[in-house]
């Protein structure tokens, strides 16, 4: 199996050597752009890392947070100053807004202190984000009953627990693996569990409350300590790319 470039006016196939890079004008013409052309285009960060400034780490919206990276010195030499930039970031409580290119592209990062090494993590560009206003703009507001509001408060005391990444399942996998198990076995697919039949709660009161009645049902049935079950192991996932100081 291969995939084929053809042309759109021809139907005919493109060989690699036909393929170019370009720029689509507003007229509908394009400006040719030779690969060395592109490989000879410089930025300012492309062999260090520029540091912009200091920001205190709560002032970040989480929404502008991409893709993270671990970071070490890149040798014996850097180890002192990698610690002692670390160190006073977390002293203040501080996180570096910096600039590194990646893939050709500059991104803006932020980096901030994670035990004796830092996380780097890439930021999304201002005009790539959709504010919140321009989401939630529309929804109303409303005045809460007091009464559900504590019933939600309860149920989420109730709820309580710590975060803990481990016990996150990728179920779409499961059941993938499941299927390739069958198959290699001679046996036909599992079928498609069926989709639990909704309850005739009828309003969120209702719902609240069928909630909590639920978790202490839950929680009278079975000691606070109980482990979970054993599951099946999986291989560990790959820690984010290392990038040196």
């Amino acid at each position: 199996v291969k995939r084929l470039y053809v042309d759109a006016e021809t139907g005919k196939p493109l060989e690699e050597d036909d393929e170019i890079k370009g720029y689509e004008l507003d007229d509908g013409n394009f400006i040719h752009i030779e690969e060395d052309e592109i490989e000879a285009v410089q930025i300012e960060s492309s062999h260090t890392m520029a540091l912009d400034g200091f920001v205190d780490k709560a002032s970040i919206q989480q929404i502008y947070l991409d893709t993270p990276y671990y970071v070490a010195p890149a040798d014996k030499v850097s180890e002192e100053a990698f610690a002692v930039i670390r160190d006073a970031m977390a002293g203040k409580k501080m996180a570096g807004l910096a600039r590194i290119v990646l893939y050709r592209r500059e991104r803006p990062v932020v980096i901030e202190p994670l035990g004796k090494g830092m996380v780097l993590t890439t930021l999304r560009y201002d005009n790539t984000v959709r504010q919140p206003d321009t989401v939630f703009g529309d929804i109303e507001s409303v005045k809460t009953d007091q009464e559900m509001t504590d019933l939600a408060e309860l149920i989420i005391d109730k709820k309580k627990t710590k975060f803990d990444p481990s016990k996150f399942d990728d179920k779409y996998e499961d059941a993938l693996l499941e299927l390739i198990r069958a198959k290699k076995a001679g046996h036909k697919a599992p079928k498609a569990k069926a989709a639990p039949k909704p309850s005739n709660v009828v309003n969120l009161f209702d719902a609240l409350k069928k909630s909590l009645s639920d978790s202490g049902s839950s929680k009278r049935s079975s000691s606070a300590k109980t482990k979970p079950a054993a599951k099946r192991a999986k291989p560990k996932a790959s820690a984010p790319k290392r990038k040196s100081a």
